[in-house]
């Protein structure tokens, strides 16, 4: 069984025999909801590459303190994904997310596409980032990441198109695109740019913008995807032809 996994701040100078203490929201969890008890083996990550593995020594309220057995250092995968992941209606957006974060993407950044039903304005935007970037979190834990995603600032098309700018590959998906992924050449390391458009689609003018910018238009296949899930199938078309995946 794996061991349930916490997030600190920091494992800098940590080693085994290591005190480390854990407080606030991820104590509280660990404590309250989990019942964690003095003894249990825990995990724990920075989220930048360093996770250490010990036995719980305390619990306190809305604190505990682990022991450290043993500490591991991971370099990033590479390539590194980033998505665009145009805002998706109601909740389709926190799904879009873990799974985007369980598959591995290293970055995702919300585009607010012309066409794209839901809107983030005014005190939205804070909101709505802040619950995409606690789904991520979440989800890297559950799927053990050392390396957390990074969930950017909403972006516009012009700045999605600026994003794509030195990627070793940008695609865009799109369901009347002639190029498939089966003829893409994937590169072994650096940058690769998936851009999910919204429920509406991609305008023409930003399909246009893309294609200036040299961001290749690519279909999935026959079938039309969610927004949702669009980005995740297209990210697996690639991992699988990557050393991340051998």
């Amino acid at each position: 069984m794996s061991l349930p996994v916490h997030l600190v701040p920091s494992l800098a100078g940590v080693g085994a025999g290591s005190l480390v203490t854990i407080e606030g929201d991820e104590a509280h969890h660990a404590v309250a909801v989990r019942r964690l008890r003095v003894g249990e083996a825990v995990a724990l990550t920075d989220g930048a590459g360093v996770s250490a593995v010990g036995e719980v020594e305390s619990v306190g309220k809305r604190v505990f303190s682990v022991t450290v057995a043993s500490v591991a250092v991971a370099e990033r995968a590479e390539p590194m994904l980033t998505v665009v992941q145009a805002i998706p209606k109601g909740d389709r957006g926190e799904l879009a997310v873990e799974m985007l974060t369980e598959i591995g993407v290293d970055t995702i950044v919300p585009w607010a596409a012309s066409r794209s039903v839901a809107v983030w304005r005014g005190e939205r935007i804070a909101k709505s980032h802040a619950k995409w970037a606690a789904t991520a979190r979440e989800a890297a834990k559950q799927a053990r990441r050392s390396w957390f995603p990074t969930v950017a600032e909403l972006a516009s098309t012009r700045e999605v198109v600026a994003l794509t700018a030195g990627a070793d590959l940008a695609v865009v998906l799109h369901e009347d695109a002639s190029a498939s992924f089966a003829s893409l050449s994937v590169p072994k390391a650096g940058r690769i740019v998936v851009v999910v458009g919204p429920e509406g689609g991609i305008a023409p003018e930003e399909l246009d913008a893309f294609a200036a910018a040299g961001v290749v238009a690519v279909r999935l296949g026959a079938e039309v995807l969610r927004t949702s899930t669009a980005g995740v199938a297209a990210c697996a078309a690639l991992l699988v032809r990557t050393e991340r995946w051998s």
